[in-house]
């Protein structure tokens, strides 16, 4: 219950806060003459979508396990992560494309901007890196890879601003070409962070095993478990934002199957009790030593 309200307060937020912000910039942009606004404008437009697909990727990856499903719907939240990938990097390739012709084939079209656009810009900064501190703390508490997403959206469209502002600047200084430069900055800037996304997403969904540090910390945890001799073998696998363990213990030789069965149970729990995002362990007992 505590996390649906946080998702759909996430979610208000972000979409509430983009439509406003998008709505400012491209008045900014159109009154203020500055292409780079506009395409700023386009980027925070954008960041509606990604919130709405977020929160719906999130939603339904948190439903129980049924019949036919019974690992769970973890894999649909990197879904709608892969998703905010793509929009952001055809959000990307839009601006670029609109920054690179005015560059080489309508520099009459380029005009200088207002001051209009250069406030805008730092107005949308400061909103937007708000957004993305107060999305990622929510995401990091959740453990949610959609809405840290969601969260770098956000800062992309703070990034994106801040190269407005110093494109719309220079050209207010009196080198105009500097607003679709700043475009291709823009999207430069905005591809990168997609890509980001879109890879930490298809790693989730191919059971890509923990880093090293992960799994050595947990191989620690097992091996100081009371009855475990040593790890014989650890397995890890990400499926969405939760892990599955595959572990070998050895046990004394001359235990009996009850006394095996009773460490396995213990670390099985122990490892699920202090491990919180391991969502099951699956566990084989070796004969160790005497």
């Amino acid at each position: 219950m505590e996390e649906q309200r946080i998702f759909k307060k996430l979610s208000g937020v972000g979409v509430f806060g983009n439509v406003l912000l998008a709505a400012f910039k491209l008045a900014a942009g159109i009154f203020g003459r500055s292409g780079a606004m506009v395409s700023d404008a386009v980027h925070s437009l954008s960041d509606v979508f990604a919130t709405l697909i977020a929160y719906i990727g999130v939603r339904v990856s948190r439903r129980k396990e049924d019949k036919e499903h019974p690992y769970g719907h973890e894999r649909l939240e990197c879904v709608a992560s892969l998703i905010l990938g793509l929009i952001l990097a055809g959000t990307g390739a839009g601006i670029g494309y609109s920054g690179f012709r005015k560059l080489f084939f309508d520099r009459a079209s380029i005009q200088v901007p207002t001051l209009l656009p250069l406030i805008a810009a730092v107005v949308s900064v400061v909103v937007k890196e708000g957004m993305f501190w107060y999305t990622m703390y929510y995401a990091k508490r959740l453990d949610s890879p959609a809405f840290k997403a969601d969260a770098w959206h956000h800062r992309s469209d703070a990034l994106s601003s801040v190269g407005s502002f110093l494109g719309i600047g220079m050209a207010r200084l009196g080198l105009p070409i500097m607003d679709p430069i700043a475009s291709l900055l823009i999207c430069a800037l905005i591809i990168k962070v997609a890509f980001d996304i879109f890879q930490d997403a298809l790693n989730k969904m191919l059971d890509t095993a923990c880093d090293n540090v992960a799994e050595q910390r947990l191989r620690d945890f097992v091996e100081a478990q009371p009855g475990v001799q040593k790890v014989d073998l650890l397995r890890t696998r990400q499926f969405g934002n939760r892990v599955y363990v595959d572990l070998e213990i050895a046990v004394r030789r001359d235990s009996s199957l009850i006394e095996a069965h009773e460490v396995a149970e213990h670390v099985h729990e122990a490892v699920e009790k202090n491990f919180p995002n391991v969502k099951h362990v699956m566990i084989h007992v070796n004969p160790g030593e005497e």
